[in-house]
């Protein structure tokens, strides 16, 4: 049986490293999306405290992700010739003093300037969790391990209302801010304590039969180098990837920045109420993610090829979030709203495991974090834009207008990802 056999199973060494990794990027990922969230679960309170409008609150909800997006140009060439350790490291460190220092904002201006370094911070996250995942599973079975880091995302973003707004009340909007900040630091002393990548070297034969999945093509990979990382936007598939994440992400941050707002605002719910609606969306997500990392692997061992059979899952699954972003906009029950934008989500986070998991089968073996964050820039261009743009859609009508916007932008992302991606980048 050869190492690039999906059915070859992983020897017990091989399997702990891959359960710690896992369990580690999960923790990271969750405190990574409550860090993000908890201005969205704050929103009503600072807007009161600081006197802003919701098209000023926009502009703060999307301060993070201009410098998360514009981070990821470099971050994910870090990555690849850094290592995923330390990168993570540092990036924890970072951006948990931000999140913190976003609990001492008194001004507009300060708290901009903190979310931006927040942005920064958290850059590392996902093109390490991604070099992570390429480093410790072959090339059919990263799909399940993509799923499980990516499923941190909507569970920390289910958890921030839950978490938050309890505290909120019982304090100040200033404690959840200092609260997640501590957290993120325990977190990075825990990763850098007890992460490691693979070294060849300690490895045994079948250890390393398990983890070269194509050891000609690896073995005959060109250090990563600022020429190979400029080349990626040469090929087609990088700017399917980018413009398809951007109308994925563009829609998922509708309701990730705007969903408590919105159920408050627009559909009159009150704090207690429009918590729990906020958080059963984002554990729909939560499931979304497992559930698509798997699939994923299923489809892609049955596909013409991995890039063919992932990229269809995401194409299928953002697809669907414009779907039901139509019913959302549109209806007047809650109930029905919150079903409808529970199912958007879950397919977000589907779409998202799968983009992920697109990214280290489309990508060379030595620029799989390079592509991997190129996608994500792309996808936060996308995602610094909608708090914008549906703060001032809202302010000006409502919205219902701004649901259907993001619906619009997903559907031509979902084109791109269709007729752009369609091989995979050769080493």
């Amino acid at each position: 049986m050869t190492a690039s056999s999906p059915h070859l199973a992983a020897p017990a060494r091989i399997r702990r490293s891959q359960t710690l990794a896992l369990l580690l990027l999960v923790v990271c990922g969750v405190i990574n999306y409550l860090d993000r969230a908890t201005l969205a679960v704050a929103n009503e309170y600072i807007r009161a405290d600081l006197g802003l409008s919701l098209g000023q609150m926009g502009l703060l909800l999307s301060a993070f992700s201009w410098s998360y997006a514009l981070c990821q140009l470099p971050v994910g060439a870090l990555v690849d010739k850094i290592g995923p350790r330390w990168l993570l490291g540092i990036g924890l460190v970072v951006w948990s003093l931000a999140q913190a220092a976003g609990g001492l904002a008194a001004t507009f201006g300060y708290f901009v300037i903190a979310r931006i370094a927040l942005g920064i911070g958290e850059a590392p996250q996902f093109p390490a969790a991604a070099r992570v995942v390429s480093n410790w599973f072959p090339l059919r079975a990263r799909g399940t391990p993509t799923g499980v880091y990516n499923s941190a995302s909507p569970l920390g973003v289910a958890l921030a209302p839950l978490l938050l707004a309890p505290l909120i009340e019982a304090t100040s909007w200033h404690w959840a801010f200092f609260v997640t900040g501590a957290m993120g630091i325990v977190a990075a002393l825990v990763w850098v304590s007890l992460y490691r990548d693979p070294v060849p070297e300690q490895l045994t034969a079948q250890e390393r039969a398990y983890l070269e999945v194509d050891a000609v093509t690896t073995a005959a990979a060109p250090k990563a180098g600022f020429a190979s990382w400029l080349a990626l936007f040469r090929y087609r598939v990088t700017w399917g990837m980018m413009l398809g994440f951007f109308g994925s992400v563009y829609l998922n941050w509708v309701y990730l920045t705007w969903l408590p707002g919105y159920l408050r605002t627009e559909r009159h719910m009150d704090l207690a109420y429009a918590g729990i609606a906020a958080s059963v969306p984002f554990i729909c997500g939560f499931a979304g993610a497992l559930i698509a990392g798997w699939a994923s692997d299923r489809v892609a061992r049955v596909a013409s090829s991995p890039v063919t059979g992932r990229r269809n899952a995401v194409v299928v699954a953002t697809l669907g979030m414009v779907g039901f972003t139509i019913p959302a906009a549109l209806v007047d029950s809650n109930v029905v709203a919150v079903a409808c934008i529970a199912i958007v989500i879950f397919l977000a986070n589907a779409s998202s495991a799968c983009a992920w998991s697109l990214a280290t089968v489309a990508a060379p073996p030595s620029r799989i974090a390079s592509l991997g964050a190129l996608q994500n820039f792309g996808g936060f261009l996308g995602g610094a834009l909608a708090p914008i743009l549906t703060g001032y859609i809202a302010q000006a009508w409502s919205f219902g207008p701004a649901l259907l916007t993001g619906a619009g932008i997903a559907f031509l992302g979902a084109m791109s990802y269709l007729f752009l991606v369609t091989k995979p980048i050769p080493e």
